[in-house]
C-alpha cells in the first residue's frame, strides 16, 4: 500500500495476458518480449503452475504487466484450479495474446478466444516456434488457425526472434484507444490551479510513508501542472492563512471530511481521495445509487468488506474497524461485516445485502469494474469506502465535489 514515487505502480500499468496450451510457448513468447528469463521454459506440460507476472516497460506502450498463464488444457483437480486461476486474470487484462501450437486442433483456442471476446479484450494470435517448422508447415498451420478465428496470426519464433516486429506492432494496435482518457483529477483542475491535500498520518500512514492514493494523486496533479500543497490535518488553518489565492480544490482524506468541510474557504471545490478514487477506478453514478439504498439495512444484514490489497490488520482500520463499527452504530451490533482481501471476492455475492469497495488503487479500472459488473449482474448494491462514508456522515452524495 505504500508507494516508491519512482515506481510506476502494478494498477497504472497496461495488463498483457498470454494464454495457450501447456507446451504451446507462452512462456518463451513472455521471455522474448521481456527479454529476460521471466517465465520457466521447459519441454515438461504444465510447468507453468501460477500467473507469473513481469511489469516491464515497452517501447511505445509505457509501462506493461506482462502476465504468463497455467495452459488452459490443464486436467486433473489441480488442473481445473489452475485453469480457474486462468480465468480470474480475465477480469485484469486489457491485452490477449492466444498462442498457437502445431496440433491443428483448436477448440480450446477458439473456446478462449470466443471467452475472451465477451469480456471486451483486444486479442491477437500468435503462432509461436516458427524455427521448428517448414515453410509449407507454417503456411498450412496459419491457414488453420484463421478458419478457426478469422484472423491471421503473428509468425514468431523465441529462440531467431523472426517476427518480433509484427508482434510488437500487433501489441501497440490493441492498446484501448480510452486507456488514458479518465485521470484521477479528471476536469476538476486545470494547469496552474492551486490545489490543497490534507493528509492526516496515522497507523496506515506511518511517518516517513505516503499512502498509494496520497502518491497517485500528487503525480497527476504534477501532470497537470498544478500548485500543489500538503498538509496534515492540524495545519489546514496556517496553510489557508498564508495563501495569497484560495485553493481552487481541496482533497481530503474520507475520516476528516467533515473537519476540513468547516475550514474551507467557500469558493473551494471539496473532495476525498477515496471519492475521486471510486470516478477512477470504478462507477462513481453506481456507488452513489447504492450508497442511498443504505437505509434498506437493518441489524440482520450482512455487508462484505473488499480491500485490494493485503495486509495484517491494523488498530483503526478503516475497512476492518471503522466502517464495521459506523454501520453496527446506525443498525446494531448484529449486523454481521465480512472482509476480504486481495483477489478473493466471491463469484457468488447472493449471501450479501451491500458490497462496500476499497479505493482500488491496487488494481486497473478493469478488474474493480468487472466486480461492479458482477454486483449489477446479481442485483447487490455496491459502494466504496469515501462515498459509503460520506452517506453515513450525512454529506450529499449528489456530486464527487462540494462547494
Amino acid at each position: 500500500m505504500n508507494a516508491n514515487l519512482n515506481e510506476t505502480p502494478s494498477a497504472n500499468r497496461i495488463h498483457i495476458g498470454i494464454f495457450g496450451k501447456r507446451n504451446s510457448g507462452k512462456s518463451s513468447l513472455i521471455n522474448a518480449i521481456a527479454g529476460q528469463e521471466v517465465s520457466i521454459v521447459s519441454d515438461t506440460l504444465g510447468t507453468t503452475t501460477d500467473p507469473v507476472m513481469k511489469p516491464m516497460e515497452i517501447h511505445g506502450l509505457g509501462p506493461c504487466l506482462l502476465i504468463d498463464t497455467a495452459g488452459f488444457d490443464d486436467e486433473g483437480e489441480l488442473g481445473s484450479i489452475r485453469v480457474e486461476k486462468t480465468k480470474d486474470i480475465i477480469d485484469k487484462i486489457n491485452i490477449a495474446i492466444i498462442v498457437f501450437d502445431d496440433s491443428m486442433q483448436y477448440e480450446k483456442e477458439k473456446e478462449w478466444y470466443d471467452y475472451l471476446k465477451t469480456k471486451n479484450v483486444n486479442i491477437f494470435t500468435v503462432l509461436n516456434k516458427s524455427d521448428l517448422y517448414t515453410k509449407e508447415k507454417v503456411e498450412d498451420l496459419v491457414s488453420s488457425i484463421f478458419n478457426i478465428v478469422k484472423e491471421k496470426p503473428i509468425v514468431f519464433s523465441a529462440l531467431t526472434k523472426d517476427g518480433k516486429n509484427d508482434l510488437m506492432e500487433a501489441m501497440l494496435r490493441c492498446v484501448p484507444a480510452n486507456i488514458d482518457d479518465i485521470t484521477i483529477t479528471n476536469g476538476l483542475v486545470n494547469e496552474g490551479d492551486i490545489v490543497l491535500l490534507v493528509m492526516p498520518q496515522d497507523i496506515q500512514a506511518p511517518q516517513g510513508r505516503l499512502i498509494l492514493p496520497q502518491v497517485q494523486t500528487i503525480r497527476d496533479l504534477l501532470d497537470k501542472k498544478c500548485l500543489v500543497t500538503c498538509v496534515t490535518t492540524d495545519k489546514i488553518d496556517m496553510a489557508l492563512e498564508n495563501m495569497v489565492k484560495k485553493p481552487k480544490l481541496i482533497i481530503c482524506d474520507s475520516q476528516v471530511f467533515d473537519v476540513v468541510m468547516n475550514k474551507k474557504p467557500k469558493e473551494s471545490l471539496l473532495t476525498s481521495f477515496s471519492i475521486l478514487f471510486s470516478a477512477y477506478k470504478g462507477d462513481l453514478d453506481y456507488y452513489i445509487q447504492s450508497a442511498n439504498k443504505i437505509d434498506n439495512l437493518n441489524a440482520n444484514s450482512k455487508v462484505l468488506i473488499a480491500e485490494c490489497c493485503t495486509h495484517a490488520p491494523m488498530q483503526e482500520d478503516i475497512g476492518r474497524v471503522k466502517i464495521p463499527r459506523m454501520l453496527k452504530k446506525k443498525f446494531g451490533d448484529s449486523l454481521k461485516c465480512t472482509v476480504v482481501s486481495g483477489t478473493d471476492f466471491p463469484k457468488d455475492l447472493s449471501a450479501y445485502d451491500m458490497v462496500v469497495q476499497c479505493g482500488g488503487c491496487m488494481f486497473n479500472r478493469k478488474y474493480v469494474m468487472s466486480r461492479i459488473d458482477r454486483a449489477k449482474e446479481q442485483n447487490i448494491p455496491m459502494t466504496n469506502y469515501g462515498v459509503l462514508i460520506a452517506k453515513l456522515t450525512g454529506n450529499q452524495l449528489s456530486s464527487i465535489t462540494k462547494k
